[in-house]
């Protein structure tokens, strides 16, 4: 069954937090848990189960959080102000995937606005490795058959067409779309089956499902074994962001 977590609901998780590297920043959890919000001795989830792990962040202006990499697949979704991620500019809405084991960054937030992005997995991860430490870039090249995967669309122009693919297909089934839907119009999503789960972010308008009404900046985690995501746009509309995992053995 899929995970819905509307962005009203989830706007009293709001935290203010500071990472390893001095960055700051604003923290609103989704779904799952992390390290900001775990009860102390906690043991983490298993790195291969599938444990969803959406949150929002929102980089205080002029901050750069350093390069570096996690555990787990990832898509990064840029929902507000403006950034240089690496070598790409960035503003809404950009689409962003790394593999696990594959360094990114720095995220160089502009010094007027900042830039806000959810990040979202399908994979408990228990924090950046960052490049500035020796022992990570060891750590790093010690793991076997890893190979730098990286995936960017955007900034997006506005949409045209009902549907469009942003990222892939790839072969493991790594795919990110953007549904551009009328008034009523309903929301059919492609077969997660063909992929490790799916996230669905709302951009622009709003949904109902279930008789839940959804804002922008809400977002659900659909399972490999459910049925493809549904859901009718609201009085305005809706745009939506679909996200999908690369399948992992």
């Amino acid at each position: 069954m899929p995970l819905i977590a509307s962005a009203d609901a989830a706007r009293v998780n709001r935290r203010r937090g500071s990472a390893a590297d001095g960055v700051s920043f604003w923290h609103t959890l989704y779904l799952g848990t992390t390290r900001y919000n775990m009860a102390p001795d906690t043991p983490d989830p298993a790195p291969d189960a599938l444990f969803p792990m959406a949150f929002l962040v929102e980089q205080d202006p002029g901050t750069t959080a350093s390069a570096h990499y996690h555990q787990q697949d990832q898509f990064q979704l840029v929902v507000g102000g403006r950034a240089t991620l690496g070598l790409h500019d960035v503003r809404p809405v950009t689409v962003h995937f790394t593999g696990a084991h594959t360094a990114y960054g720095p995220i160089r937030a502009s010094q007027d606005e900042g830039v806000w992005y959810f990040t979202l997995r399908n994979g408990f991860d228990p924090g950046a490795r960052f490049m500035t430490i020796p022992e990570n870039r060891v750590a790093l090249r010690a793991i076997p058959g890893r190979g730098h995967r990286e995936s960017v669309a955007g900034p997006l122009p506005p949409a045209t067409a009902p549907t469009e693919t942003l990222l892939g297909p790839d072969p493991d089934g790594m795919t990110a779309w953007r549904y551009r839907l009328a008034p009523g119009a309903t929301a059919s999503g492609p077969d997660p089956a063909n992929g490790k789960g799916q996230y669905w972010v709302v951009t622009e308008g709003s949904l109902t499902r279930d008789g839940e009404t959804l804002p922008p900046m809400s977002c659900a985690f659909v399972f490999p074994d459910d049925a493809p995501f549904a859901a009718i746009a609201g009085a305005d509309g809706s745009e939506l962001i679909a996200m999908q995992f690369p399948r992992r053995e």
